[in-house]
């Protein structure tokens, strides 16, 4: 195995099927789920087959929620699922100190910390999908059954 995260090693050693598919990371993007959309849109990958992994703080809680990159995130949405009044982007270092991740390299699997997740409900419609491996440049592929399984999810609509 070349790279190995956290993400990785949880995978691994819960015995879960999984791919690793990597890109190089150009290090002045900020726009990092979209460059994940680029690089494997050139293996045949959907952009809304690949997920982004978003930190909400909701009612002063840390929360996660996994949507299509291309989308964007329903806070009013995501709060309800989560049953909470209100949610907001968590802010940047509180969600790299509870996750272990490097903005642009948050993966929903292996974090420090368990967070209430929510899925967006267009997981379902795809075989397997795309999300971070735990570094840039670095994204796992798996069934979203297994997504789902491992960060036990919730699945709602939470795309906008």
């Amino acid at each position: 195995m070349s790279a190995s995260t956290p993400a990785i090693v949880t995978l691994e050693k819960l015995g879960v099927a999984y791919s690793v598919h990597s890109y190089e990371h150009d290090r002045r993007s900020t726009d990092y789920g979209a460059e994940a959309v680029e690089a494997m849109a050139e293996h045949g990958f959907a952009a809304d087959q690949i997920f982004k992994t978003l930190i909400v703080d909701a009612d002063g809680a840390l929360a996660m929620a996994v949507v299509p990159v291309p989308q964007k995130l329903s806070l009013k949405a995501v709060a309800r699922a989560l049953g909470a009044s209100k949610a907001v982007m968590a802010d940047a270092a509180k969600a790299s100190r509870a996750t272990g991740y490097v903005l642009g390299g948050v993966s929903p699997v292996g974090q420090k910390t368990t967070l209430p997740t929510v899925v967006d409900e267009t997981v379902i419609l795809w075989d397997t999908i795309l999300c971070s491996a735990g570094r840039r440049g670095l994204e796992i592929e798996l069934s979203p059954e297994d997504l789902v399984s491992l960060t036990c999810a919730v699945i709602a609509p939470v795309a906008a």
